[in-house]
Parts: structure tokens; C-alpha cells; sequence
């Protein structure tokens, strides 16, 4: 039986979130509040994440943290691995601390899933683990289209019942791509998009993660129980729009004329290890299921 040396419990060591938050505020500026913006939403990191750390004095001083994704890849729903969170205090760095640390993580993950995900702006940290880069693509989509009526209106979460729509609607939801679409995911969702603007279109029971700038429109995730058209979508937007830039694949917006580039979301890359059936296909990993 495998005996873990980095592997730790959230729920055994009360003092463990603490100690973890210090290492990853330092490594991560910023991070801890986007965390604390998902807590507040109703799921916190401790409650899905695995952490791997390595102490010394009982300090943190490298963190390497696991948890699942349910997507929908090329057709077909799998859970996979995702790897997020990856930390080493600087003065213990070129070591090996973290390496020791990620074997360990790639052992305990080679039990439980056939693929793991992870983005980065800086992969040859992962290249000698295995991990390869995934090309992503944007979509751009050119129109005209100006809609006569607003059906959008913008979450509140200071609202139980808006909270309360978005935890239904992510519990239910069907994925934005067969291609590659995330499927009944609350974490991740709530720390990438939880401090942003959503919006919301009532007749549509949709929830859109989207920002309109000047006559371009940006669509990064939709989230409902069945993915509507692009017209669905512009039909709905009073302002005029003469562009789409869409952040996934879009094979069920029911669109033609698509241009597609190769694109670097956030200046991140997408990296796999293991099985990964959309490889060679044109998509990009929703930014709100990126860890």
C-alpha cells in the first residue's frame, strides 16, 4: 500500500488552512480572496481539495493541491484529476522539495483518474512530470446585431435566491462543448468567476459568464441545463454587436462563418497528463473550470 509523506487532511488538523493560505498568499497575490469570494458563495477549497505539503518547522513550505473535475470530453462524461494551487516558499526552492512532493501526487493520481489538467503560464515545470501542452483556440464570429430588448440582467449575490439559481443551474448543467465542457462543478467556478459579473437571462434560464466591449462581444462560459443558439444570446443585447469572441468551442451555438486562431487564455497554457481524447481538436478550456 502506498504510504504518503506529503498527504494531508483538512478535516484532521484544524490548523492546516492557515498555515496553507500563508505559503499560497505569498506565491498566489490575491488568490486567498478569491477563495474567501467562493467560500461565501457556499463551497470552500478545503472541502474539495486534496493537499500534498511539505513542512519544515512546521511551516508550509511547498503545497501541491488536487481535486475533480467532472467534464464532458469529445462526447463522453469522465472525471479527471486537477492539479492547482502548486507552491514553494522561495528560499526553498531548486532543492527538490517540490519534486519529491509531485511524485507523490502523481502516484496518489495514477490511482484514482486516467487524466490530469492543469494551466500555467509556466509549463516546464510540468514537462518532466509528464504533462504535455494542449493548443487552445478563440472563435471569432463577426455580425451585426442590435436586440430591441434587454434579457439580461446581472446576478446578485448578496440575493439567497441568485445564490441559490446559480448553485441549481451548476448542479444541473449541461457542458458549453462536446468537445470539452465542464459539467456539475461549483469550486473552481466560484474562485475563477465568482468575483466577476454573471448574467442572467430569465426566459433563457441561462447563466452567462460575458463582457461586452465597445461593439465586441466576449463569451467565456455558459451555464443551463441546455445551451441555447449565439442568436439566442446577441437577440438579447440591446447594444450593437459586430463581433464575438468566444472562448470554448463553439459547436452548440449553431453558428457558421467561424474564424478560429490559436490563443493563450489569460497567458496560460492547458496542460494534460494521460489519456485525453479531444487532443488535436480546435477548443479552449473554459475559463471557469481552469485551475
Amino acid at each position: 500500500m502506498l504510504q504518503h509523506r506529503f498527504k494531508c487532511s483538512f478535516s484532521s488538523d484544524p490548523n492546516l488552512s492557515d498555515r496553507l493560505f500563508e505559503l499560497v498568499d505569498i506565491t498566489f497575490p490575491g488568490l486567498n480572496e478569491l477563495v474567501e469570494c467562493g467560500r461565501k458563495l457556499g463551497v470552500s477549497w478545503e472541502s474539495v481539495s486534496t493537499p500534498f505539503i511539505r513542512f519544515h518547522d512546521d511551516v508550509a513550505i511547498t503545497h501541491v493541491g488536487v481535486l475533480e473535475i467532472p467534464m464532458e470530453i469529445m462526447g463522453q462524461r469522465v472525471i479527471v484529476g486537477g492539479i492547482h494551487g502548486v507552491a514553494t516558499r522561495e528560499e526553498f526552492r531548486r532543492k527538490g522539495y517540490y519534486r519529491e512532493v509531485m511524485q507523490e501526487v502523481l502516484e496518489y493520481c495514477d490511482q484514482i483518474y486516467e487524466t490530469l489538467v492543469l494551466t500555467t503560464p509556466q509549463p516546464d515545470y510540468y514537462l518532466p512530470f509528464g504533462f504535455r501542452v494542449m493548443k487552445e483556440y478563440i472563435f471569432h464570429v463577426q455580425c451585426s446585431s442590435k436586440g430591441n430588448t434587454n434579457g439580461w440582467r446581472i446576478l446578485d449575490f448578496s440575493d439567497s435566491q441568485d445564490i441559490a439559481l446559480l448553485h441549481r443551474l451548476l448542479e444541473t448543467r449541461a457542458p458549453v462543448s462536446h468537445v470539452v465542457g465542464v459539467v456539475n462543478e461549483k469550486a473552481v467556478f466560484f474562485v475563477n468567476e465568482g468575483s466577476r459579473t454573471l448574467y442572467y437571462a430569465e426566459d433563457l434560464d441561462l447563466i452567462a459568464c460575458m463582457e461586452i466591449d465597445n461593439n465586441q462581444l466576449h463569451i467565456f462560459d455558459l451555464v443551463a441545463t441546455k445551451i441555447c443558439s449565439l442568436k439566442e444570446i446577441l437577440v438579447r443585447i440591446p447594444q450593437l454587436i459586430e463581433e464575438v469572441k468566444i472562448y470554448f468551442s463553439p459547436d452548440l451555438l449553431e453558428i457558421d462563418n467561424v474564424q478560429t486562431f490559436p490563443y493563450q487564455l489569460e497567458d496560460t497554457v492547458l496542460m494534460i497528463r494521460g489519456k485525453f481524447a479531444a487532443e488535436g481538436e480546435k477548443f479552449t478550456l473554459p475559463r471557469s473550470g481552469r485551475c
